[in-house]
């Protein structure tokens, strides 16, 4: 099964506020969800996956190695222990959330580690979140090419990662947007709203179109019913280059995933 370009995020998604979210994402069409081991919300994507009553194999599923497994040891039994959690016997992807905090750990060790893992039949594929350039150039080195299948990274409207995704596609590494409404700033930019009503849209449409043209994909969250719809239906807008190249004009370095244990950013 191929990834799809839409996905759930449920980051901040709780009990069953996050049962209730993914359940309704189904029913509306979503196939994609997104989870981590950090949101402490597996058990309950589980149970929604259970409560939906689709087979397994009709939804693409994706969780995250947090910082404190990324071990050797540990990487694989904490894998394990989201499965179990999940109530799965395989994820489709399995990526490293975040890069050793300060470096502790060399790429490579838990690079290889979640490589073992799917070879263990753990994930069907792996792959990496918020690497760096310099991350990403010894992750490919120990994995080999073909291997990364994702690079999970924020990008929206007022934060572009161009250096990034530039690098990304040319090793041939895809690549998915986290947070691609800017927790919903996007909604509130004049420039966004005044494209919108040209497309009789809403400014998160917009912006989630301007991503999936630049062939990101888009893993946006919501627990309204309205909302996660709208969501789905922006792969049906059709923009422009002049409104492509306007909106790219919104940089601004905006970055709202800036924990301190963070890498340096390119």
């Amino acid at each position: 099964m191929d990834m799809p370009k839409i996905g759930l995020g449920t980051f901040r998604l709780q009990g069953q506020q996050v049962v209730d979210s993914v359940l309704t994402g189904l029913e509306l069409g979503y196939r994609h969800i997104d989870t981590a081991q950090i949101y402490g919300n597996e058990a309950e994507v589980g149970q929604a996956l259970r409560q939906s009553g689709l087979p397994r194999e009709q939804v693409f599923l994706t969780t995250k190695i947090w910082t404190e497994n990324l071990g050797r040891e540990k990487l694989a039994d904490s894998l394990r222990r989201s499965l179990d959690l999940l109530g799965v016997e395989q994820v489709d992807m399995a990526l490293i959330h975040w890069p050793s905090p300060g470096d502790e750990l060399p790429v490579a060790e838990y690079m290889e580690a979640l490589a073992l893992a799917k070879q263990q039949g753990l994930t069907r594929r792996i792959g990496v979140s918020n690497f760096t350039i310099a991350h990403l150039r010894q992750a490919l080195a120990a994995v080999g090419p073909g291997e990364i299948a994702n690079q999970q990274v924020e990008v929206h409207p007022f934060l572009q990662n161009r250096k990034l995704l530039a690098f990304c596609r040319e090793q041939g590494v895809p690549v998915t947007a986290y947070m691609p409404l800017a927790y919903g700033k996007v909604m509130d930019e004049p420039l966004l709203r005044e494209i919108a009503a040209r497309h009789r849209a809403s400014p998160a449409q917009l912006a989630l179109a301007w991503l999936l043209r630049q062939e990101l994909a888009v893993i946006p969250s919501s627990t309204r019913r309205a909302n996660l719809a709208a969501n789905l239906q922006a792969a049906a807008l059709r923009l422009s280059e002049a409104e492509m190249d306007a909106i790219a004009g919104l940089e601004r370095g905006e970055r709202l995933a800036a924990p301190e244990f963070g890498p340096r950013w390119d």
